[in-house]
């Protein structure tokens, strides 16, 4: 799994279980997530890879490329494209 930047992904263990969230960074092991809200950009959760699943490849072009380049993102953006994506999956 190379290149999840700005991906969806959902949470497969831990307490955080089910929750969903957006990537912001990747390393070789592990990416950091947020949603905005308990997990800001300021305070990501670091998750190993194998307990994540994608929900989707990619969010709008214009946040991976904030993401990509370390443009200013902000916690409403990734508040916001997560509660469109529940939207999405849930209909």
């Amino acid at each position: 799994m190379q290149n999840m930047l700005g991906a969806f992904a959902v949470s497969r263990a831990g307490h955080d279980g089910g929750q969903i969230y957006i990537i912001i960074k990747e390393t070789e092991e592990y990416v950091y997530l947020a949603d905005g809200k308990s997990r800001t950009l300021e305070n990501p959760k670091r998750k190993n890879k194998k307990h994540i699943q994608i929900i989707r490849k990619g969010t709008e072009p214009k946040l991976r490329d904030k993401l990509k380049n370390d443009q200013p993102v902000y916690n409403e953006e990734i508040k916001r494209l997560i509660k469109m994506e529940v939207l999405y999956v849930e209909v």
